[in-house]
């Protein structure tokens, strides 16, 4: 039987979880609401989520269920739960390199779990899941849609598409007599058009690939495309053909725009996006995915975690040419959208990256865009989740201060909601 070591970790965490939905009303007051479509700073709401669902956002209290809970935050601001475009819940940046072969393939699926919970309680009510193995992220999603364990609306990608030693080539670090079972790692279209049907059977919701090589892998070049422009058409159009996003992975100049003109979604990384880039991402409605967070962290702790030194002297080229390329895709006016790739830092900690965001010259109000309007119109769900509005699920974080004036508050979220289910109170930030 497969993931039975799963199966037993849910049953034993299944007492301890709030996080299963169920029928009522909840009244949600504050002192301010960021109103993240218009802008602007919404005095003393009243928000009020019923079965989940936010029934009515106002500023009186009218009307209001004789039977409600209410959650009253003074001196509070409210947000809409926020969103990570790209997490690995089933990665430890502590374990890098040949560390990781001191582990068992189910290790990771309980390092999710504990992930999970973290990414939730720093108020991310919604993650892309861009890559996991053993389809650990579709059990994920299944334990906190179950109730058993508390964790994030998980949008999963299963395992990453590569060429034969490219990114996702875990035998790229072993040597010739290792064999390891890789499903994503598939050469030309018919190998590619089986993948995609074979992970989306599994679960997957999104497609990633790897359109160039990447930093943490040990033998690709960063900057290398690593499919051929029809294999990557053929990628898309069998993932769109099936209702399914498409994000590639991409660091190199050719590689992005190849798989603009295949039809992405999202570039990942977009690390050495040139004007070309630019025009098409804007052409084809594509959205921007920089990551700005994650190489600063690996060139700081990367070595002392066990990354491959091949991976430190790819970081530090990524790292000199990102905040450039973002700054022109800002002046450009490419959207972009909020993902960091945790899992390469600490799970958790994903809000260290809007400041960078605003340093390299986004405003607050866009930067938040990108962790909500931006990032719900990418994923295609509009009508659930990105905004604090009738209609969407009751998710919702409170922050003290106001993170126009001062972003790097929402490093300090002190309460969270997820579908009308309080799962972090005020006074347990810490």
């Amino acid at each position: 039987m497969r993931k039975v070591i799963v199966a037993a970790l849910l049953g034993l965490v299944a007492s301890h979880t709030t996080t299963a939905a169920h029928a009522d009303t909840v009244v949600v007051t504050a002192d301010n609401m960021i109103d993240v479509i218009s802008g602007k700073v919404v005095k003393n709401p009243v928000i009020v989520v019923k079965d989940g669902r936010i029934s009515s956002v106002s500023t009186q209290k009218t009307s209001e269920p004789a039977d409600a809970r209410h959650v009253d935050l003074p001196g509070m601001t409210l947000l809409p739960g926020l969103i990570d475009m790209h997490v690995h819940l089933t990665f430890g940046p502590e374990i890098g390199g040949y560390k990781m072969l001191a582990y068992t393939d189910n290790f990771w699926t309980v390092m999710g779990v504990a992930n999970a919970r973290k990414t939730l309680r720093a108020g991310f009510t919604t993650v892309r899941n861009l890559g996991a193995g053993n389809y650990d992220d579709v059990a994920l999603k299944q334990g906190i849609e179950g109730g058993y364990i508390e964790g994030p609306r998980i949008i999963p990608a299963t395992y990453m598409i590569c060429a034969t030693g490219g990114h996702c080539d875990e035998e790229g670090s072993l040597p010739p007599n290792v064999s390891i079972v890789q499903p994503g790692v598939v050469d030309g279209p018919e190998q590619i058009r089986h993948a995609v049907r074979t992970l989306r059977k599994y679960g997957a919701e999104v497609i990633k690939f790897a359109g160039t090589g990447g930093v943490m892998s040990k033998t690709d070049p960063v900057d290398r495309e690593q499919f051929s422009l029809e294999e990557m058409k053929v990628l898309v159009d069998e993932a769109h053909r099936w209702g399914m996003k498409v994000a590639v992975h991409a660091h190199g100049t050719l590689g992005i725009n190849d798989a603009l003109r295949a039809g992405v979604d999202t570039i990942e990384h977009a690390s050495f996006t040139d004007a070309e880039g630019y025009r098409l991402a804007k052409a084809n409605h594509a959205w921007l995915d920089m990551t700005p967070y994650t190489s600063n962290y690996v060139l700081e702790l990367g070595t002392k975690n066990g990354a491959f030194q091949e991976s430190m002297a790819k970081a530090r080229m990524v790292v000199d040419a990102q905040e450039r390329v973002f700054r022109g895709a800002l002046a450009a006016g490419v959207r972009m959208i909020y993902g960091t790739d945790a899992g390469v830092f600490p799970n958790g900690d994903n809000a260290k990256q809007f400041p960078i965001m605003v340093k390299w010259g986004m405003s607050p109000i866009e930067t938040l865009r990108t962790a909500t309007v931006n990032a719900a119109e990418a994923l295609g769900k509009e009508k659930d989740v990105g905004a604090i509005a009738e209609g969407r699920y009751g998710d919702m974080i409170a922050v003290r201060g106001d993170p126009l004036s001062d972003i790097s508050i929402l490093q300090k979220v002190a309460f969270v909601m997820k579908g009308g289910n309080v799962v972090k109170e005020v006074g347990t930030e810490k």
